[in-house]
C-alpha cells in the first residue's frame, strides 16, 4: 500500500479502537487491511501516543542514514584502497582514480570527483596540447647518444636542429620520457679558505695537464694523459698509455706546440713525470713557465679536473676495453666530440672550437672588444 495512505495518526487511532472494543476482523474490514498488516501495526505502535511514534520513526531514519553514511565511507576505503594505490599527487594520478572508481565501483561522476578532491570540469576537461611527437623522439635520441647529459645540455642540442622550447617544458617532457641522469657520488668540496683563481684573458695563454687511471678489461691498468687550453676549455691531447714517463711527456708537448704553438704557462700538479729533469730540461728548452699546484689541492688546478670528472663519467665508466687499442680507439674519438660538438655551459653553450672561432675574430677586429 501507498505510505501516505495510513498515517501515523491514523494506525494509533486504529490500534486505540482495538483497545476499546472493537475486533481485529471487523478493524480490517472497515479499514481494508489485512490481518497481517494489522498485527505488525500493533506490535510496532501497540501502547503509543503520537508522538512517541514520530520520535520512532525519527530515529528509524537517523539510524538508516548513519548506516547508509558507514556503508559508503566503508566503500570509499575500499575504493581509495583500489583505484589510488599511491599517493595522488598530480592531475593525471588524480584523474585515473576517478575513473576507476567509476569504471569498477560503478560511482557517479560526482561522487567519484569527490571522494578524490578532483572539481568534475577538471576531470572532463580535454587537452589541447600537442603530444610534442617529434621533439619527444629527438629527446630520446639524444640522450640515447649522450647517456649522461642532463636536460639542460640536450636543450642545447635540440636548439641546435631548431627544436627550440622554454626549459620549463622540456624539463617535463625530459621527466616524462624517463631521462632523468643518475648522480655518481656527491660533489667534492674543497676545505679552507678559497682564493679565486687568475683566469688567462686570451687562447693559448695557459694549458692544463694530468693524468688519468684506469683498467683494461683483463685487469691491467692504463693512464690517459689529459691537455686542456684554461681559456677556450679545448682538448689538446688524450694519450693512452700504460706508461708515461717524463721524456713521453715532453714528446706529446712538443706535437702539440708544433700545431698551434706552445703557451705562456702550464699547469699542473707535483707527480713524479712532471718534476723529472727531463721535464725540467724541455722547460728551460722551451722558455715555457712551469706553475705546481700546492700538495693536496686539485681545485687549484680546477679546469682539468672538470674536465677529467665529464672524462671519467662520459667515457671511461661507460665502456669495458678490451685492450689498449680498443681503449685508444674509443678515447680517440672523445677529442673532436668534446671540441666540436659537446655544448660547454661555462662557454654560454657554445662548444670550444666555436668560442675559439669566435675569440679568434674578436681579436682581428678589436672593435668587438670594446
Amino acid at each position: 500500500m501507498k505510505k501516505a495512505r495510513f498515517t501515523q495518526e491514523r494506525i494509533i487511532g486504529i490500534l486505540k479502537e482495538h483497545q476499546v472494543g472493537a475486533t481485529a476482523a471487523d478493524l480490517c474490514r472497515r479499514h481494508g487491511i489485512s490481518d497481517a498488516t494489522f498485527y505488525t501495526w500493533r506490535s510496532k505502535y501497540g501502547g503509543m501516543e503520537v508522538s512517541e511514534a514520530r520520535r520512532l520513526t525519527a530515529l528509524e531514519e537517523e539510524n538508516a542514514k548513519l548506516k547508509r553514511l558507514l556503508a559508503e565511507s566503508v566503500m570509499d576505503v575500499s575504493t581509495l584502497k583500489a583505484c589510488a594505490g599511491k599517493k595522488l599527487v598530480t592531475p593525471g594520478l588524480r584523474r585515473d582514480a576517478v575513473a576507476c572508481a567509476i569504471r569498477e565501483k560503478d560511482y557517479s561522476q560526482r561522487r567519484a570527483c569527490r571522494l578524490i578532491g578532483m572539481d568534475p570540469k577538471t576531470w572532463r576537461y580535454a587537452s589541447r596540447r600537442s603530444d610534442d611527437a617529434t621533439v619527444r623522439g629527438r629527446l630520446r635520441e639524444q640522450a640515447a647518444e649522450r647517456r649522461r647529459f642532463g636536460y639542460r645540455r640536450l636543450q642545447i642540442l635540440l636548439d641546435r636542429e631548431g627544436l627550440v622550447m622554454n626549459h620549463k617544458k622540456l624539463f617535463r617532457l625530459y621527466r616524462e620520457e624517463g631521462l632523468s641522469v643518475r648522480k655518481h657520488g656527491g660533489r667534492k668540496r674543497a676545505m679552507g679558505t678559497r682564493s679565486p683563481m687568475m683566469l688567462p684573458d686570451g687562447p693559448n695563454q695557459r694549458w692544463s695537464l694530468d693524468f688519468v687511471s684506469d683498467a683494461l678489461n683483463n685487469g691491467r691498468r692504463f693512464r690517459v694523459l689529459t691537455v686542456v687550453d684554461d681559456y677556450t676549455r679545448e682538448c689538446l691531447a688524450l694519450v693512452a698509455d700504460t706508461s708515461l714517463s717524463g721524456e713521453r711527456l715532453g714528446r706529446e708537448l712538443d706535437r702539440i706546440g708544433e700545431q698551434r704553438g706552445f703557451p705562456m704557462m702550464i699547469v699542473r700538479d707535483n707527480r713524479t713525470e712532471m718534476t723529472s729533469n727531463a721535464i725540467e730540461a724541455w722547460q728551460e728548452k722551451r722558455s715555457v713557465l712551469w706553475h705546481y699546484i700546492a700538495p693536496g689541492n686539485p681545485q687549484q688546478n680546477g679546469f682539468i679536473e672538470s674536465f677529467n670528472r665529464r672524462f671519467r663519467d662520459e667515457c671511461l665508466n661507460e665502456h669495458l676495453f678490451r685492450n689498449l687499442a680498443h681503449a685508444r680507439s674509443v678515447i680517440k674519438g672523445l677529442r673532436p666530440d668534446h671540441n666540436a660538438v659537446r655544448p660547454h655551459t661555462s662557454l654560454g653553450g657554445m662548444t670550444p672550437e666555436a668560442f675559439a672561432q669566435h675569440t679568434d675574430k674578436a681579436y682581428s677586429n678589436p672593435q668587438t672588444l670594446t
